[in-house]
């Protein structure tokens, strides 16, 4: 069973709804979680490289995989994207497909939150989805923005 939050979960929760929103093709609603990643992907790379974003989503998809049974067909590829999603999207229930997602997030930002610190993931996250509200940008109470 992993560790995350409620507050990280409710973060990643926040920013799949605004992807969701920023996504021109509601054919691909359903993966707004990798469209969050690779919008974090080229701001993160500056910071952990090319290297250190695969280990960090790579761990968090191995994370994820303990309570997200279907996460297991999902691989990092070496660009630092996922593969293994679409032939899931016609097997897997769609609300397993929601909380996958979540999980999957919100561990990727637990691991983030205890490697570069919460302040620089929130700037990161503001860097790379400037359309998120200030109000978006927090991880619960007691956070530092």
């Amino acid at each position: 069973m992993n560790q995350t939050t409620p507050m990280l979960r409710d973060f990643a929760e926040r920013l799949i709804l605004i992807g969701v929103k920023e996504r021109e093709s509601p054919a691909s609603k359903p993966l707004a979680v990798f469209t969050v990643l690779d919008k974090l992907r080229p701001c993160l790379v500056q910071i952990v490289g090319d290297l250190g974003f695969r280990a960090v989503l790579s761990r968090a998809l191995a994370t994820a995989n303990a309570d997200v049974a279907w996460l297991h067909a999902v691989h990092v590829k070496p660009d630092g994207s996922l593969e293994g999603l679409d032939e899931l999207e016609a097997k897997v229930d769609s609300k397993e497909v929601a909380e996958g997602k979540v999980v999957l997030l919100a561990e990727f930002f637990g691991l983030l939150v205890a490697l570069i610190g919460e302040r620089l993931v929130l700037q990161l996250v503001h860097t790379a989805m400037p359309n998120v509200s200030k109000n978006d940008l927090y991880f619960g109470e007691g956070s530092s923005t």
